[in-house]
This record gives structure tokens, C-alpha cells and sequence, in this order.
């Protein structure tokens, strides 16, 4: 592979860098976390006009038709404006119903989605909180010609202005995919309280939810196999979007060293200081080579991708907590006020370390890998 951006890619991130430094500004963040959705249909529908909502999806479907490793490009930049919106969730469900949807299902999700007219989410959580699909339990009852839904469905994210939720549940012993409308009857969305109030979580409960059979996403021979795959692009994106955030600390923490004055002299010119810097830039640059390999991977099929997506969850979940760590640190005690901004991001970090697994989960998925691969 090519360990720099192609000049198109360099391109894009220029575009984007330049888009969300004026688009997005603390106050704007800070508005949106006040209020109770967090979500801004004019800032939405300009991220769409971009062309970033269908980034991935094919150009049959109105979509780019560009890779993961684009993808990325433009999360990092997301992630270090720490953009409060529903692309991550609605780039999960493009993901899922690409894989899983017929090609009607797939036209009539697909391209509402890269125009930015519709919005969605997958409630894959259950109360045990395990990302392994195996914990699902929710079932899909058949009833007539339609799934009958019962059930609760936890950690949520962006479900009260999604158009659509797939919900995974379990039909006659394996898995499916059931698209339930957000104004579906029987259906009923609470707010959850989050670390992270720049992406909101939800309990969704389904009371006899029913949805038509042929509605269901079951046009993969493998719905483990969609799920996995759709969550690995999502993971990745997310680990982009680490990386976007872990820059900024840095780049704002060296900031400050070499500004703030302790005795007379920039505090960074302290060993003890540029350290804790050094560590930041150790991190942060290990996540890049991490997120981008775990991308190229993906995009290429290679046979390492499962590897390569778990390695880069794992080495950032634990970089983005420290770098937040050591950024608070060196500010010091304005670190800890509600005024300053390295909050926001210490927090989407936080937030960000157990979604689609901790470094903990995705170290045992990376020792199951390696012992299903010697036994073979």
C-alpha cells in the first residue's frame, strides 16, 4: 500500500478541513449539545450537498462511488471540528443495507441517504451492551406477511430524527435486518443520558411493531457476515474520527505549551512537558497508520481486514483516551473548566473508546483470529 494520500485524497481533505473550520465552530458545537435532538438539518444538508453522505455508495444510487480510505479522510476532519451529527449511524446503515438489501431495498434506502433526504440508524444493542451479535435476543415474530417486533433495544445513537432504524433481531433462528420507520406505530424513542452530549444515545422499545416480511434486509446468504462487514466500515470510521480529534489536542495542547508562561518562561521548554507532548504525538501518529491501513484493508478485501480493524480499535480507543489525558494535563486547571474546549473532545473520546468494542474487546476478537487461524 501507499503510506501517503493520492493528490485527489489531499484534494478532498483540504475541501473538508476548509468546510468544517467555517461550518463548525465551538459555539456551533455547544449550541447543538444544548439542545435536545443535537442535530441541524441546514448544517446536514450541507455536509450532503458536499457529496459526503454518499461518499461510499454507488453511483447507481446516486452515491461517489469513492473508497473507505476517502471516507476516512473526511472523517478525520469531522472528527477534529467534534461534529455532532448522524453521519457515523446513517454510514453504518448505508453499510448494512448495501449489504443486506435487495437491489429495490438498496435503491429505495441508498439513494434517499446520498442526498441527504433520509437519515438512519442500526440498533444492534440489547441490555447485556455486547457487540457481539450473538447477544441479540429481540425476536422477529411472523405473523401473517408481517415481522412482529417486541423488545427493547439500548445505546441507540441519533434514533429520535432517524427516517429509519434497522433493527437486528432474530427471525426463525437467525439473524435479519428489519427497517422500521421512526413514526412506526408502537414504537417509542427515550432519551439516554450520555458522557458524550455531542451524539446522543436512545432506548428505543418496540410493542408490537409490525413491519411487512418482504420489508426485512435478507438478500445476504450471511446476515453475520453483512453485520460484520457493515460494522467494520463503520468502525473504521469511527477510528478516523478518533484520529481527527486526538490532532486537534495536540495541536492545541503544543499550542499552549509554548504560549503559557510559569515562571517566566513557556512551560514548554520543561522536560517534563514535552514529554507528556511527546507521548500525544506517539499516539496520535500510531492511530493514523492504524485507521488508514485498517481502511485500505477493508476497501481492498485484503484477507488481514478483520485484523487490521480490531488492531486500529484497539490502538484507538486507548490513544484517544490518553491523548485527552495528557492534553488536560499540560493545560492544567483551565483544562478542567467548561470554558475550554479540550472538554468536548476528552469526552467525545471517552464516548468513542467503547463504541463498537473497548481496546479490550477487540484485543480478545484479535487473539480469537489468531487461534482460529493456527488451528486451521
Amino acid at each position: 500500500m501507499n503510506f501517503d494520500l493520492s493528490k485527489p485524497q489531499k484534494m478532498l481533505q483540504e475541501a473538508a478541513r476548509t468546510f468544517f473550520s467555517r461550518e463548525v465552530n465551538a459555539e456551533r458545537v455547544r449550541g447543538l449539545m444544548e439542545s435536545d435532538s443535537g442535530f441541524d438539518e441546514k448544517l446536514w444538508r450541507a455536509i450532503a450537498d458536499q457529496g459526503w453522505t454518499g461518499l461510499l455508495i454507488p453511483e447507481e444510487f446516486g452515491g461517489l462511488g469513492l473508497g473507505l480510505v476517502e471516507l476516512a479522510v473526511v472523517a478525520e476532519e469531522m472528527g477534529r471540528a467534534c461534529l455532532p451529527s448522524p453521519f457515523l449511524s446513517t454510514t453504518w446503515a448505508a453499510s448494512l443495507i448495501g449489504r443486506a438489501g435487495s437491489e429495490g431495498q438498496r435503491a429505495q434506502y441508498l439513494e434517499g441517504i446520498a442526498s441527504g433526504d433520509i437519515k438512519a440508524t442500526v440498533a444492534l444493542l440489547e441490555e447485556s451492551a455486547d457487540w457481539d451479535p450473538t447477544a441479540v435476543q429481540i425476536k422477529a415474530e411472523s405473523r401473517e406477511k408481517s415481522l412482529v417486533l417486541n423488545g427493547r433495544k439500548e445505546f441507540v445513537t441519533d434514533a429520535d430524527i432517524a427516517d429509519v432504524i434497522i433493527v437486528v433481531a432474530r427471525h426463525e433462528g437467525r439473524l435479519t435486518f428489519v427497517p422500521v420507520a421512526r413514526n412506526q406505530s408502537g414504537l417509542t424513542v427515550t432519551a439516554t443520558p450520555g458522557l458524550d452530549a455531542t451524539r446522543k444515545l436512545y432506548r428505543v422499545d418496540f410493542q408490537e411493531v409490525a413491519v411487512p416480511s418482504a420489508d426485512a434486509l435478507e438478500f445476504h446468504r450471511n446476515p453475520e457476515e453483512a453485520l460484520e462487514q457493515a460494522t467494520a466500515v463503520a468502525t473504521v470510521v469511527l477510528c478516523a474520527e478518533m484520529l481527527g480529534g486526538m490532532q486537534w489536542v495536540l495541536d492545541n495542547t503544543v499550542e499552549y505549551a509554548k504560549t503559557r508562561q510559569q515562571f517566566g518562561k513557556p512551560i514548554g521548554i520543561y522536560q517534563a512537558v514535552q514529554h507528556q507532548c511527546a507521548d500525544m504525538l506517539l499516539w496520535t501518529e500510531g492511530s493514523r497508520s492504524a485507521s488508514y491501513y485498517a481502511a485500505w484493508a477493508v476497501s481492498e478485501n485484503d484477507k488481514a481486514a478483520r485484523l487490521a480493524v480490531s488492531i486500529a480499535k484497539a490502538y484507538c480507543s486507548d490513544s484517544a483516551r490518553e491523548v485527552g489525558n495528557r492534553g488536560i494535563q499540560v493545560h492544567g486547571g483551565i483544562g478542567f473548566t467548561w470554558e475550554h474546549d479540550i472538554h468536548l473532545y476528552y469526552k467525545r473520546a471517552k464516548s468513542s473508546e467503547i463504541m463498537f468494542g473497548d481496546a479490550n474487546y477487540h484485543r480478545e476478537q484479535l487473539a480469537k483470529q489468531v487461534v482460529d487461524e493456527s488451528e486451521g
